[in-house]
This record gives structure tokens, sequence and C-alpha cells, in this order.
């Protein structure tokens, strides 16, 4: 097992995930299993309690682990299924040391920060390394590991010890350290200031650790001077020191370490047999072209988001990826708004007049409209005003989680004249509760208690998201939820015409949610969080639908790409037939032949397909 720590210096959001997982897509492209880890020095045990303006979304795993976002880039980039134990935090480690401690583990000893969590560390890191990530099922030969905050920080002291003693216990060929650090660029001067790399290499040399590589993040390219100044004072050769500036996507940037030679040094380092003099012309193609498709999109397509969290970006980080993936697929530039829930309330038209219309503009001029999920009171009157606009315009709309839940209530209220509906999440003593609490929720326990990771939903009848999941029969997504629809009222609500299209293996939860194609071009919701799952090169297909209708061509990519009409002799698709029934769609959905093969979640495709 070769080992690569990522560590940060000079501030925090530097962008050591987006290093970690270049530096991993770099080696899986070489032929190579990786895994990642992710260490959080906080106390908590897990993501799962913090408030969106903390530290951004929280990412659920196939597992139901509730973890920090970093491992959603990880997945993304490396197209693998992460563990909640690839979520290392503070509290885990000392939770694990002091049940040890309470069962006699170390009986006798004292125990204390070093040996017993240092080990601890040591530990889980090398159990960690071995579990598969991928389908194959095969063991990782390399694990990079990124140590959230900055060197220095007095909560991540343990865990640079631990990793200090870590690349003795394992040879000095299979451990390495990637140190990322900051260059400012002071306008008033525009010079390239390294003080503040040397200073944070000094901190890190001074714990024990010297690094191997330093990546220097910059506003603009730094010259060979400024270089050859960071090589000299932080006790590296030039080489070694890699700049990435900042481009025009995270795309970019495994192409940017690839060309500054990142393979060959790490092939030196790790003695990898992956170093070649002379790299296979479609090495990364896809990722390049991804990369180049991104810069290159001149079309928009405006979407609204909805939300409740809008202050902070990474609250909605997957669901904005998600988009992302979806309108490359489409051949759009994606301009998403930002439109704070409280703004659309009538509430705010009293106090507040320019901003609720300034809101309501921007929903308004908006091709589509999605409304993700979140928790509590608070703008969930503006969400469901948005919803019930999305509904009596035809505007498509996408709602996941809370989202489907808005629209349930807004249905009940406005179409069935149920007029004091609500989720007793808002209103216990709702008259009409169609939206309740789950059985797993314990008000008292709040980590923990959602119904949390993968589970199954079954398709009922024919819509819209079963043709985007190519005609299965059921799918597995992530979910994160307390509430959910009430199944007493399912049935009057179908019959007033909005269709649970989806739902549990138990029959008693609606996971989708649809109006008919008669009714309104795209208005669905899910209960799980579909955007989990979603690729780069494999949108996932609530959104995948929402930017096809956005841009007016849902009804022919659904009429003329339903790979699994054909199927293969063993029931299922195989890539010939797909690649057959995609190329048909060229002539009929204006497909342009010139992209990545990109394609939505569960099917794959050997010919580069995008809708023009």
């Amino acid at each position: 097992m070769k080992y690569i720590l990522v560590t940060g210096g000079v501030i925090s959001g530097i962008g050591k995930g987006v290093i970690a997982s270049s530096i991993g897509t770099i080696l899986k492209h070489c032929g190579l299993h990786v895994t990642s880890i992710k260490i959080d020095p906080y106390i908590n045990i897990d993501a799962g309690t913090f408030s969106p303006f903390e530290h951004g979304e929280v990412f659920v795993l196939d597992d139901g682990g509730e973890v920090d976002l970093d491992l959603g880039n990880y997945e993304r980039f490396l197209d693998v299924t992460l563990h909640r134990a690839n979520n290392i935090t503070t509290g885990k480690i000392y939770q694990q040391v002091i049940e040890c401690e309470r069962k006699g583990d170390y009986l006798g000893k004292t125990v204390q920060v070093v040996p017993h969590i240092t080990d601890a560390i040591q530990e889980w890191v090398i159990n960690v390394a071995k579990v598969p990530v991928t389908e194959d099922g095969k063991e990782p030969e390399v694990c990079i590991i990124e140590l959230g905050g900055t060197i220095g920080d007095i909560e991540g002291m343990p865990f640079v010890e631990a990793f200090r003693q870590f690349q003795f216990r394992v040879s000095h060929e299979s451990f390495c350290c990637v140190h990322v650090s900051l260059v400012p660029q002071p306008k008033s001067t525009g010079e390239s200031k390294t003080k503040p790399t040397q200073a944070s290499v000094k901190e890190l040399r001074g714990s024990g650790l010297s690094p191997d590589l330093i990546v220097c993040r910059s506003e603009m390219p730094i010259i060979d001077e400024v270089k050859q100044k960071i090589s000299n004072f932080c006790h590296v050769k030039p080489d070694r020191v890699i700049c990435i500036h900042d481009c025009t996507s995270t795309y970019r940037v495994p192409l940017m370490l690839e060309e500054q030679g990142l393979i060959q040094f790490i092939a030196e380092r790790l003695q990898l047999n992956i170093a070649t003099p002379v790299r296979p012309k479609k090495f990364m193609w896809k990722w390049r072209d991804l990369a180049d498709r991104h810069d290159n999109v001149r079309k928009v397509v405006e979407i609204a988001l909805v939300g409740k969290y809008t202050q902070l970006e990474d609250a909605y980080a997957s669901v904005t990826k998600a988009l992302q993936h979806s309108a490359l697929f489409v051949n759009r530039r994606l301009n998403l708004s930002y439109i704070e829930a409280t703004s659309l309330e009538e509430a705010t038209k009293i106090e507040n007049p320019v901003k609720y219309h300034q809101a309501w503009q921007i929903l308004c001029r908006s091709d589509g409209v999605i409304v993700p999920g979140g928790f509590g009171k608070r703008g969930m009157e503006g969400k469901i005003a948005a919803v019930a606009w999305c509904r009596t315009t035809r505007k498509p709309f996408l709602g996941v989680c809370l989202g489907l839940q808005a629209a349930v209530i807004e249905f009940t209220r406005n179409v069935m004249n149920w007029k004091d509906a609500n989720t007793t999440e808002i209103d216990p003593e709702s008259p009409y509760p169609v939206v309740i609490d789950m059985p797993e929720h314990n008000p008292g326990q709040m980590g923990g208690t959602m119904r949390l990771g993968k589970r199954t939903t079954i398709f009922h009848g024919d819509s819209i998201l079963k043709k985007l999941y190519g005609n299965l029969g059921s799918i597995d997504e992530r979910h994160r939820h307390r509430y959910e629809v009430n199944p007493e009222f399912v049935d009057k609500i179908e019959e007033a015409g909005l269709h649970f299209v989806g739902r549990d293996e138990s029959e008693t939860r609606m996971e989708i949610m649809e109006l008919p194609v008669s009714a309104h071009p795209y208005f669905v919701a899910t209960q799980y969080h579909p955007e989990y799952i979603s690729r780069p090169l494999k949108p996932s297909p609530p959104y995948l639908g929402l930017l096809l209708a956005a841009v007016g061509k849902l009804q022919p990519y659904l009429n003329n790409a339903m790979a699994s009409n054909t199927t293969s002799e063993d029931g299922e698709n195989s890539d010939d037939d797909i690649v057959g029934i995609l190329r048909r769609n060229i002539s009929n959905v204006s497909l342009s032949a010139t992209s990545t093969p990109v394609t939505p979640s569960h099917l794959s495709v050997k010919s580069p397909v995008v809708i023009d």
C-alpha cells in the first residue's frame, strides 16, 4: 500500500480536497486502484449535526455515513463508493479509545494521546485503506489522505504526530507528503509572496514531517524565479514545486498537475511502475475533453435554486455539481441563481418590497427551478410559493427531499383545497398532516437518527423518471430525511392528479412524485437525494430531466433515447445495443458526436454523444 498525505498551510479552504481528488484521478488513469480518507480534526463524531452555514453540505454515503463534503469530491472525481470509515474525526478516534479503555484493553496503563490516540489513528488508516471502493472489489493500491484544517492548528496536532510516526512504520517508498500552500499576489505590488509558504513549511517540518511536493495555490501563474525561491527556502527540488493557479473549472486541475510532472514525481518517490517516456495519445482524453467542453460552451441555461442556506454556496455543493454535470450533457453553460426562500414570502413583501420583487424577478426569468432539501420552518412558505408558481406556469421543476414535501403540501392546499395542509415538523396540530415524521425519528437524539444511506425505490407504472433511468424496474439512491409523505392521504392525493410513481419496497413510503406530462412538461420531485451519486461523466437522471426540460429537449430525448427498449439476450442492455440506439437518435434529436461520452447513470456508452 502506498500512502499520500495531503496537508494545507496558511489558510483553510485552499483547495486541498480538489488537489487530493485530482492526484487520485491521475493515478486512476494510470491503472491504479485508489481510495481516499478525509481527516477532520473537530470533536464531532460525524458531520450529521452541522449547520450548513458552518461547513457546507452534509454528504451522505451508501452506508448512511454523514460525512464532510470533500468525500463527495473524491467520489465524483474517482468514481468510487466510499464508506463512513473513510471520514476520520477526533470524536471517532477518542470514542474508540475510550470504549477500549472501558472494556479494559489498556488495563493498568495510563491512556494518553501518545501512544494510544496516535496508534488508534494509524491503525484506522491502515485498516480503511484496504477496503475496496470499486465495483470490481479489488483492494486499493494507493490511499490518499487529506488532513483537514491547516498545519499549526491545535486540533490537528495528534494527527500530525500520528503521521510523523507513521512515515517510519511504513517504508520510505510507501509514504509521501504533499503540502498545499497559498502564494498571495497582492494587487498593490503584483508580486508573488513566498513568506506564508515558507512559514507553513517550517511549521510542518518542525512537527516532524517534510513535504516531498509543494503545491502552490495562487490567483495567477507564478514565475520560475518564485518556484526557485520556494525550493531554496523549503528544502525541496525546484521540479517538486507545482503551481495551481485559479482556473476555469476544477476539471482543469488534474490536467495541470499532470502537465507539471506529477506522474513522474509519484512514480519515482513511491516506486510505482506508471511513468512512461511518452504518454499514450488518449491518456485522460475524456477528462481533457470534459474540461474543454466546459470552457467552450456558449449557450446558457438559467436555473433558479430556492433554498434556505443560500448565503453559503457550499451548502448546496452536490446539487450544484449535479446541475453542472447535466448542463454539460445538454451542451449548455449553467447560470445558477440562488434565491433565499424567505424572500418569496408575503412577509418580505411588506418588510422589504425591493428584495421581494428582485427574488420573484429572478425566479420568473429562469428556465427551470429546483427546490433542494433542508430542515425547519424558516423559508417553507417561500418554497411552497415557488412550487405553486412552477406548477401553474408549467415551468420545469425538480424538488429534492424537502422539495418533494413542499410540492405535496402546495398541491393539497391549492388543488385539493386543504388550506391547512402542512407538515408535522411545522404544525403538529394540522388537520391535514400530509407530511409526518417517521418512526426512526428520535426527537431526543439528533445524530444518526434519520433515514440514511442507499435504499431501493421501485417504479410503479410509466413515468418520466422511469424513462430517464432507462426503464429500470427499481433503482438505488441515497436518502437523508426525518419526514415523509403521510401514507393515509396518498390515495386521495393520487385521485386528485398527483402521482407517486416510485415507492420503497414496503410500498408505504413515497419516493418519487410526478404530475402527468399532459398536465406539466416536467414537475418531478424525489424524497431521495439523486445529487449524491451524480458524476461528471454520468449525470443524475432527475437533474438531467430538469435540464433537458429547461432547454426544451426532454420529449425528443424521451422519445428517441430509450436504451432499455433494446436488450441483450440475458435481458440487460449491452454496450453495442445502447450505442446503436444513441447513434440512431443523432438525426432525430440533433445530437453532436464531437464530445466526451456523457450519459445518464446506469447506462454505459462507448460513443460520444451530447445534446446540441
